[in-house]
């Protein structure tokens, strides 16, 4: 006898789970399916892969494998600016009267500053300024008997013409009869100071337009006339004698830095600084890797604004520097070493005095080598890296520099206008 149930109810559905088993299982059915598919074409599949076996082709454009010259370039940070400050030599003894303004241009002939409301002059040279030039004792006296004025103060037609230096103060430092400043005893022969820095001096008074002398290593009558017209442009009193302190000598002209001391402070060793007036970089290279900063070695700076200029080293350090305690992550930094580079073309860098900027220079250099973009690269299942031909086949390559978004490749099975395939 049946039961009500089993009279009228319908069928029970199936469970729930044995439904949500089978789309499990057909899933990851469809998974491994794909799994293999994406294996056996990436070369990972064993065997098909090293004989060089056919597979169907997968999607992705085509590229030739080309011969090129591949070079490796790294860009660096560095700081554009005038380079370091340095103080200037000044040998003045005295009180500060007039200081320049920072940044200022000064030329050979120009006033670096004025101590005791004398210009201290700036001369082109190497050999610093140690003694005071002038006529010695003998032919001081010999020059005390042409009295008179000097009218023209640049002139070569001194003929004729007497200095009244009478009565003058002599300029800071100047050298009395028969004092240590003379150079008594050094560099005199027969009452005429010589050597180089007499030399050097004459050659920058010439430069100046005051001749009526001969640029040698000797100081005579004749130079001491042409000193006078010098000082008579100054506004200085007409002695013939160069102090020590009258002048600074620098390899050219200068840009002023800033100014260790203030009006009416005494003369100090820092009392003004000074750069070249060519912008140049200054990269911290890594002591470790600065096989690339060679003398003469060309680079390529970028700009803030985008632009490239051409830059050169110029020169190196010696001494690496450690970075900052607490700088850095956690002081893993390398030391370092500077590194200067030059500008040629200082019209290219435009109105920057001081800027952060890029430096990018070339490290090695494979010419003629077999290359292809670094995206066509397959690692295969038994290591090392391939390359998918057109037709699906994969081929086992040797890398070796990877530079440009290119790399070089070799191998027995590649060929310079081979297609091979960059997945998508």
């Amino acid at each position: 006898m049946q039961t009500e149930h089993e009279r009228g109810a319908a069928p029970a559905p199936p469970p729930r789970g044995r439904r949500g088993r089978r789309t499990v299982l057909v899933a990851s059915a469809l998974i491994v399916v794909a799994t293999v598919a994406v294996v056996g074409a990436l070369g990972l599949g064993g065997d098909g892969a090293k004989d060089g076996s056919s597979a169907p082709p997968r999607s992705g454009s085509t590229v030739p494998v080309t011969r090129a010259t591949l070079t490796e370039r790294t860009t660096v940070d560095g700081q554009l600016g005038y380079g370091t400050e340095i103080p200037l030599p000044v040998k003045s003894t005295g009180t500060v009267t007039w200081l320049p303004a920072e940044g200022r241009t000064v030329e050979r002939g120009g006033t670096l500053l004025r101590v005791d409301d004398r210009p201290v002059v700036l001369l082109y040279g190497t050999l610093p300024m140690y003694r005071d030039l002038g006529l010695t004792t003998g032919t001081q006296q010999g020059t005390r008997q042409d009295a008179g004025t000097e009218q023209d103060a640049r002139g070569t037609g001194d003929q004729g013409r007497t200095d009244d230096t009478s009565g003058a103060p002599a300029p800071s430092g100047s050298p009395t009869p028969g004092g240590a400043g003379a150079g008594a005893g050094a560099g005199e022969t027969g009452g005429t100071l010589r050597g180089m820095d007499v030399l050097q001096f004459e050659s920058n008074l010439a430069a100046l337009g005051y001749t009526g002398f001969t640029v040698d290593e000797k100081f005579t009558d004749l130079t001491a006339r042409a000193v006078k017209r010098w000082q008579a442009s100054l506004g200085l009193p007409r002695t013939g004698t160069v102090g020590v302190g009258d002048v600074v000598y620098s390899a050219g002209k200068v840009r002023i830095g800033h100014a260790g001391a203030r009006l009416g402070s005494a003369v100090t060793e820092d009392v003004l600084t000074y750069t070249g007036t060519s912008r140049k970089v200054v990269v911290n290279a890594s002591a470790a890797e600065d096989s690339w900063a060679v003398r003469g070695a060309a680079v390529t700076i970028g700009l803030p604004d985008g632009t490239s200029v051409k830059g050169e080293v110029a020169s190196v350090g010696k001494k690496a520097t450690a970075p900052e305690e607490g700088g850095g992550d956690g002081g893993s930094e390398a030391p370092t070493v500077p590194v200067t580079i030059t500008v040629k073309d200082q019209k290219a860098v435009g109105r920057l005095e001081s800027a952060p900027v890029t430096v990018e220079y070339v490290g090695r250099e494979r010419a003629d080598v077999l290359t292809v973009p670094v995206a066509a690269l397959v690692a295969l299942a038994e290591g090392g890296h391939g390359l998918e031909t057109a037709d699906g086949r994969f081929v086992a390559v040797r890398t070796g520099l990877f530079a440009d978004g290119r790399v070089e490749v070799s191998g027995s099975a590649v060929r310079e206008g081979m297609k091979v395939r960059i997945p998508e």
